[in-house]
């Protein structure tokens, strides 16, 4: 079992490999590579990554046809969560793309009510408001009519991508807690990702929707991309039995946090002090959402 200070730190170097990931890939696109390709990299490389780990550890990867069919149908979702979020991520601020994406806690809550589950707490119901004004902020969408709908023209295709991104999310989140939970994380991980590369792939090449760099940067970054993502999804279902009484979703939150301080170095994406504070608000509402009762 690893110890609550030690997790935290695991957990924030895990927050901080997604969120270079994020970073690598809008550098993937600068320099020519279409959100199909990214994709089909980042999901084909972990598949692969995992399945190695997998036979490395001799853990059994044959699932009962009903079971398996439910882990493709997840990973089907996964398909979209993931061309979703590249796609904002491809035309917004990296940071306003992933805080956009982070009310798919909010949406969790929302779907698993709908779908027969308790009703959302007080505490979740006061959470969403502060997150949706946080995110406001963040956007800078307040203001005057025609501040409004300048704003919007900019910005509201990019928004529209992570908010598809963040309710397929909830839904892959909420079928995997009722279909998967009992499946091993690696298992359920190779089979998911291993679907989003098969779906990207096909239907990439039958679009032709396939675009490579065409700068040395471009490969750089698509090669990060994959390492990123691979490293931290494998280190977080390695680290989650040994954590203790850790609440990763609290730590993990940050990401977005991340996010804007990478961007900034790296992209020279800056934003205004106000929406720093947006985003504040967004995170601290998370981590509200988050928290649980001990």
């Amino acid at each position: 079992m690893i110890g609550p200070r030690l997790g935290i730190a695991a957990l924030l170097a895990i927050a901080t490999a997604f969120g270079s990931n994020h970073v690598a890939a809008r550098v993937a696109f600068e320099h020519g590579a279409s959100v199909t390709t990214a994709v089909a990299f980042r999901s084909t490389g972990t598949a692969l990554f995992v399945l190695a780990l997998i036979g490395l550890q001799g853990v059994p990867l044959a699932l009962p046809r009903p079971r398996l069919a439910r882990a493709l149908a997840v990973g089907a979702l996964l398909a979209v969560q993931s061309y979703c979020l590249y796609s904002a991520v491809a035309v917004l601020p990296v940071a306003l793309a992933l805080l956009s994406f982070y009310t798919f806690p909010m949406l969790l809550a929302f779907v698993s009510w709908v779908a027969g589950g308790e009703r959302p707490s007080s505490r979740t119901l006061a959470a969403m408001p502060l997150a949706l004004a946080g995110l406001a902020l963040a956007l800078d969408v307040l203001g005057g009519a025609r501040h409004v709908a300048g704003r919007w023209a900019e910005i509201g295709p990019g928004v529209g991508w992570a908010l598809g991104a963040a309710l397929s999310f909830a839904l892959v989140l909420f079928l995997t807690t009722r279909w998967l939970a009992d499946v091993d994380g690696r298992v359920r991980t190779f089979y998911t990702t291993a679907v989003v590369a098969v779906t990207v792939t096909a239907l990439g090449t039958v679009g032709g929707a396939f675009a490579l760099p065409g700068a040395a940067t471009g490969w750089l970054g698509l090669a990060l991309l994959t390492v990123f993502y691979g490293a931290a999804i494998t280190a977080l279902f390695v680290l989650l039995p040994r954590l203790g009484a850790v609440n990763n979703s609290v730590v993990l939150s940050i990401e977005p946090i991340v996010v804007l301080v990478l961007a900034w170095i790296f992209l020279g994406q800056a934003v205004s002090p106000l929406q720093v504070v947006g985003a504040l608000v967004v995170i601290g509402a998370i981590i509200l959402l988050s928290l649980r009762r001990v």
